[in-house]
């Protein structure tokens, strides 16, 4: 089972005094790639001109350009709401940007109370994401929405 207490508190001490928001999700999404256990892509996209352009991540080389309510990431950011699905196959409109993933939770980030990118994490096992994850993940978002409003 994955410690989130725990990695909330290593990423609270990675962004501690960082100002600079693509530093704080390189590190993020390392940390996330490094502490779960069977996924293959853990990430950020960040909203740029109304769609999500790819951020930081761990894993395969990834979608560049995701439309606002295409896929999982589209859809967790036009409708401000966490993704968790347990077989992409099965989710209307589902991009496959790598065909090994089976699986993904996609969380909203925000910053100044408008949806500001996604945290998108993929697994190629079905089933691989649970509500406990959905809470850990939710929170070290939080984490990361606090660190912007620290800088603003």
């Amino acid at each position: 089972m994955t410690d989130y207490k725990l990695m909330a508190a290593q990423l609270e001490a990675l962004i501690e005094g960082v100002e600079w928001e693509i530093s704080n999700l390189s590190n993020a999404a390392a940390l996330i790639w490094d502490s779960l256990e069977d996924i293959n892509w853990a990430g950020f996209y960040i909203m740029r001109g109304g769609r999500l352009a790819l951020g930081p991540f761990q894993g395969k080389t990834a979608c560049t350009v995701i439309e606002l309510g295409k896929g999982v990431c589209g859809t967790a950011a036009a409708q401000d709401a966490t993704q968790l699905v347990p077989d992409v196959h099965l989710f209307p409109g589902h991009i496959a940007c790598d065909a090994a993933s089976n699986s993904e939770i996609v969380i909203p980030v925000h910053r100044d109370g408008q949806v500001w990118g996604v945290l998108d994490i993929d697994s190629p096992h079905r089933d691989r994401f649970t509500e406990a994850d959905r809470q850990g993940l939710e929170a070290l978002v939080a984490i990361l929405e606090a660190g912007f409003r620290r800088k603003a």
